[in-house]
């Protein structure tokens, strides 16, 4: 019986013994490497804009009035056409004014005459008087009819100037070459003077687009119109397309509004197509002033926590992580501003799996192909 137990006692102590060198061997044993593939980074041109809503805006433009009261009784553009300056686009019942005109001419003929008659009277008065042959006071009043006379022409010359004008008010033209719009009025149509809309007409080429931009960058655009390139100024329009022609800065505001703290500053881009309109809406692109040859990677190697920004580097067999701070995204690679240098080795893939300090080996991850496997984070803010 005491041998029995003896037997016992020995295999249960030979059991715990097998158990605790088994655990001893688990916990000496090290995780295996994580395998994953690399990219380094590489610093490469890198071309960003800041954008801007903007709107197009005629560099100028014109509401057309009359300023003389009529019937319209000509109508000599096809709308939406380009009309050159000094162009007829109107005409106003001319035949009040040209009987205007010609009443003035006449008035102005008689006033001529009369003072003739009162020259000739104070030269004949005068060699009278030379003579004694006429009071003195009879030579007075030819010389005060002769400064009438000449008076009553100023004023009879005047008329003339002001029929003139209102004659030529008449017919309407147009103040600058520029794209003519709808017109407001029909043929018979009556107008008042400076009240009655008649058409609009505004220049085309160059043309102009308006951005409302913060106070704080001011300085840059200052800086922008004394020098720009080709680049500076992009503009994308409502449907996407990228206008392909450059611009530069044509005008910034005056002041800044008080109210919202932001100016209006002007671009002008060249426009001789008419693919740009008055009123369209647009994007307009101004290169960042951080654009130049700056490091890349792909954007797929980054991951984001809490906010911010971190990509795993590659040192030998192990992975480091690195918080970075982003610049704006080139098609699949993004632009680093701070956090990783020319030539280190960024991981791309498998850096799912690793924390800081983990062990790494090169090679393509379990399951690279997978969605599970692409990194990338939401963009970040400029």
């Amino acid at each position: 019986m005491k041998n029995r137990y003896t037997y016992c006692i020995a295999a249960m102590a030979l059991l715990i013994i097998t158990s605790c060198g088994n655990k001893d061997k688990k916990q000496d044993a090290a995780p295996p490497a994580t395998p994953v593939n690399v990219v380094e980074a590489k610093k490469s041109d890198a071309l960003y804009y800041d954008k801007y809503q903007g709107t197009v805006t005629a560099l100028n433009s014109v509401e057309l009035r009359s300023q003389v009261a009529g019937f319209i009784t000509g109508i000599f553009f096809k709308e939406g056409d380009v009309v050159t300056k000094g162009t007829p686009l109107y005409e106003i019942d001319r035949r009040k004014y040209v009987a205007a005109y010609e009443q003035a001419k006449a008035n102005l003929l008689s006033a001529r005459a009369n003072l003739s008659k009162a020259q000739k009277d104070i030269d004949r008065y005068n060699m009278l008087l030379k003579n004694d042959a006429v009071a003195r006071q009879t030579v007075d009043q030819a010389t005060a009819a002769f400064e009438t006379s000449r008076s009553q022409v100023a004023v009879a010359q005047a008329g003339v100037t002001s029929a003139a004008t209102d004659l030529s008010y008449a017919t309407i033209r147009a103040p600058f070459t520029g794209r003519i719009g709808i017109s407001q009025v029909k043929l018979g149509a009556q107008v008042s003077p400076g009240t009655t809309l008649l058409n609009t007409i505004s220049s085309g080429n160059p043309i102009g687009v308006d951005v409302v931009i913060n106070e704080q960058d001011i300085n840059r655009f200052y800086k922008l119109q004394k020098a720009s390139t080709d680049t500076t100024f992009l503009l994308q329009t409502a449907d996407g397309t990228t206008y392909n022609k450059p611009g530069k800065v044509f005008a910034i505001d005056r002041g800044v509004n008080d109210q919202t703290g932001t100016i209006r500053v002007r671009i002008q881009f060249p426009n001789s197509k008419d693919e740009l309109k008055d009123g369209m809406s647009c994007v307009l692109q101004v290169l960042n002033d951080d654009s130049g040859d700056r490091v890349q990677i792909p954007y797929k190697a980054v991951t984001e926590q809490m906010g911010e920004f971190f990509v795993f580097v590659s040192q030998d067999t192990t992975a480091q992580q690195r918080k970075v701070k982003l610049g704006p995204r080139i098609q699949s690679n993004v632009v680093i501003m701070e956090g990783i240098k020319p030539g280190e080795k960024v991981i791309t893939e498998g850096f799912q799996r690793l924390r800081d300090g983990g062990k790494i080996t090169l090679g393509p991850p379990a399951g690279a192909g997978s969605p599970d496997a692409k990194g990338g984070a939401a963009a970040p803010a400029k």
